[in-house]
This record gives C-alpha cells, sequence and structure tokens, in this order.
C-alpha cells in the first residue's frame, strides 16, 4: 500500500573536514567559509529507508528540515534522489536551539503536515551527536518508536522493522503512525540521477516561520533551549613517553610490568 513518510533531515558542516579547522570563539563553533555544508549522513540513512519502500509499494515522501541560511543545491538533494515535496522551517529564530526546542517545532510542523504513516529520523546528527531528537518528536506526538532499524519493511498495515543490539538484530513490528530511528546498517542513501537533479532544481520549498507551526519566537531556537551549555570547548591531547630500559630484555619486560602495575594498568 502507498505510504506517507517524513524523513527529518538536517544541514550540518561536513564531518569530513579536518578537525583543525574547526575553532571554538566564545562558546560558539567557527568554521572557514570553504567547509561545505551537507546533509547529515545518519539522515541520509533516513532517507534511504524511505526510498526503499517507495520503490516496494509506492507512496510520498516530504523532507523536513529546521535551521536558518540553507543552501539550497545541498538541502535539495533529498528531491534529487526522490523525495517528493521538501518542507524547511527556516528562520533566524530557529537557531541555537537544544535537542527538546527542535523536537518540539519539528512535531509541530508534522502536526501541520497532517497525514502521515511513518517518521524516520536519523541516529544521531553529524554535529552534536545528541541522539535524542527522534524520541523527542515520537514523545510529543504521542506516538511508538523503534530505535536503531537497519531495515524497515511495511506488511499489512504495519511497520516490520530489524533493530540492531549488541549481539546481533531483532524483528518488531510496530502499527502505523510510528516514527523510525535509522542506523548505518540500512545503507548509504542511492545517487541522484540527472533527471532526479533537474526535476529538483525546478521545485521551490515551502518555507515555514515559527508563526506557521503555532509557535511563538520564546518557544523555539535559543529562547526554547530546555537546557544550559555550560562551555564548549576543544579538549588538549597531552602525551607523555617514558622508556623503560634494563640490562636484559627479560629485565626490561619485568620493569615495563611493574610500572604497568603501579599505573593499575595490569
Amino acid at each position: 500500500m502507498p505510504v506517507n513518510m517524513i524523513v527529518c533531515c538536517k544541514q550540518v558542516p561536513d564531518p569530513e573536514a579536518p578537525p583543525s579547522v574547526f575553532k571554538v570563539v566564545n562558546n560558539k563553533m567557527t568554521l572557514p567559509p570553504d567547509v561545505k555544508p551537507v546533509i547529515g549522513q545518519y539522515e541520509e540513512f533516513a532517507l534511504e529507508a524511505a526510498l526503499k519502500i517507495k520503490d516496494t509499494g509506492g507512496g510520498k515522501i516530504t523532507a523536513l528540515s529546521l535551521g536558518n541560511k540553507f543552501v539550497r543545491d545541498v538541502i535539495k538533494k533529498a528531491l534529487a534522489v526522490g523525495g517528493d515535496e521538501l518542507i524547511l522551517l527556516e528562520d533566524e529564530a530557529f537557531e541555537g536551539g537544544d535537542s527538546w526546542s527542535t523536537a518540539n517545532a519539528l512535531a509541530m510542523a508534522i502536526k501541520k503536515i497532517g497525514e502521515y504513516d511513518i517518521i524516520f529520523c536519523g541516529r544521531q546528527s553529524s554535529d552534536w551527536d545528541a541522539g535524542q531528537v527522534g524520541l523527542g518528536i515520537a514523545d510529543i506526538l504521542g506516538i511508538p518508536a523503534v530505535t536503531l532499524a537497519r531495515k524497515v519493511e511495511v506488511v499489512d498495515g504495519k511497520a516490520k522493522v530489524e533493530r540492531v543490539i549488541p549481539d546481533g538484530y531483532q524483528v518488531v513490528e510496530v502499527t502505523l503512525p510510528a516514527l523510525i530511528i535509522v542506523t548505518s546498517g540500512l545503507g548509504a542513501l542511492r545517487y541522484a540521477t540527472l533527471k532526479g537533479i533537474m526535476t529538483a532544481a525546478k521545485k521551490q520549498p515551502v518555507i515555514w516561520k515559527p508563526a506557521d507551526i503555532g509557535l511563538e519566537p520564546s518557544q523555539i531556537g535559543a529562547a526554547g533551549r530546555h537546557s544550559k551549555l555550560d562551555k564548549l570547548f576543544q579538549p588538549v591531547k597531552e602525551a607523555k613517553c617514558e622508556i623503560i630500559e634494563g640490562e636484559t630484555p627479560a629485565e626490561a619486560g619485568a620493569n615495563l610490568a611493574v610500572k604497568l602495575r603501579e599505573a593499575k594498568l595490569l
């Protein structure tokens, strides 16, 4: 059966950029202009999960993203690979939010969208790695959630999900509507075709401001945070080397064992 799907996508700084270019100034991350944004890797896995379902049973995919100053060629990738609609929560007021204010705004947008069967989210974002937004959306909407999905199928009106566990995987079924959090085991996002790129270029995203989803500026972004960032810093890595000597290799080995025992590493 055709399935209405919403995929939450996030534009993030390219995580493949060298760590040395990331700087922290006044508790904020700064990047040089040559570090280009991308759709987060885990969000791409979520998008691929939706596309696989559309391939087999049809349906509609709506990509939903929150932020400000989106690079259209980047965020339109969701359309180029096969998404049907792109909705952007785009406003300066959305900047600086935490997991709660982000999840709340996305949930309100999903309520405005209306009909949906599955909401897909990535396991965690490629910038903050918090891994909380997906479950927050499910809680606010009052729908079931399945985490760490590596395979998703829709069978008889239910989602059949293979989810990763420490010693393998388990298969669960969940009634729809539901939210599914996708991990890397599902596989990489397919490449966009030339036809898909040309189609995406012609489509314009739908832009929603805070008022469009029924929220005040005080409820979103930095103003709507439920957590406080005390300090953002780059850790200082220090290394020391000590040469363990001995008259013979056996004595050197025994001396090393003593040092390791003193350091409580043995």
